[in-house]
């Protein structure tokens, strides 16, 4: 099953790819990226979809930046859905933000650690809004099966299915590609973290490390299994970002990165 968010399609022929910065850092910033992004997207001629976070509730500590909130945030994600006629993603952390969500942005996603949660699954499902769920770390992937049943009695099948890793604790995550294949078993378009799944959660003390460097090794082998989509992080200076620094692809690397995940895709579609 295709699930078509404005004239992106995921599950079409083409592979759809998801990025931008992990948080919000300034309006500015966020303008700035998201018009690069979208250049860069209609010079590769694919489907594009922003990604940005209004707030990052899971934070290894208080002291960590979480972002603008959930007012300015949203305001922010919709200026650059008007402006650049791009469809937009935010994840939602709570049952009450669905509906402020929906106004704005074009797919809600559910944060892995978030995924069993049925309030918020069911909340975000009832928007009519696409909702790409992300695979718990500490999930099988055949386990999936029943978040999808939640949307799906909610009377929603927009649904998009998102690994980004397995483990729970040891501060590092494993990609198994089979999940991959595991999910799109299921009938719905699998996405694959690529920068998520080299993340090493807590690792860095009071803030998640990571792997940058092997993420893209890592899409190149998600898309040669079969997915439909590649989501990656990325900032114009990763060592700056305020969020997941040392997983995001910076955004020189970018075009390059695209054009061989493009050329793997043209090979096994």
């Amino acid at each position: 099953m295709s699930v078509k968010v404005g004239k992106t399609i995921f599950g079409g022929k083409r592979l759809v790819f998801i990025a931008g910065p992990c948080v919000i850092e300034s309006v500015a910033g966020t303008m700035d990226l998201a018009a690069r992004l979208v250049r860069l997207a209609q010079e590769l001629e694919v489907p594009f979809v922003f990604k940005a976070s209004f707030d990052k509730a899971n934070r290894t500590s208080a002291d960590a930046y979480r972002g603008p909130g959930i007012l300015d945030g949203l305001e922010i994600l919709k200026e650059v859905r008007d402006r650049f006629n791009v469809p937009v993603l935010t994840d939602i952390h709570e049952p009450w933000q669905a509906g402020f969500a929906a106004d704005a942005v074009d797919i809600l996603q559910i944060p892995a650690f978030l995924c069993r949660q049925t309030d918020l699954v069911v909340a975000a499902a009832e928007t009519g809004k696409a909702v790409n769920v992300k695979k718990a770390q500490f999930l099988a992937p055949e386990d999936m099966v029943n978040v999808i049943a939640k949307i799906e009695a909610a009377g929603n099948t927009k649904i998009i299915l998102t690994e980004r890793g397995s483990s729970f604790g040891y501060h590092n995550l494993v990609a198994d590609m089979r999940s991959l294949l595991v999910m799109r078993g299921f009938g719905y378009p699998v996405v694959f973290d690529a920068t998520h799944s080299v993340q090493r959660p807590g690792g860095a003390g009071k803030e998640s490390g990571g792997d940058g460097q092997w993420a893209p090794a890592l899409a190149r082998a998600a898309v040669a299994t079969g997915v439909d989509g590649v989501f990656m992080e990325t900032h114009v200076n990763p060592a700056e970002a305020l969020s997941d620094k040392a997983n995001a692809i910076a955004l020189k690397d970018l075009q390059k990165v695209w054009r061989s995940l493009i050329a793997i895709h043209g090979i096994v579609r």
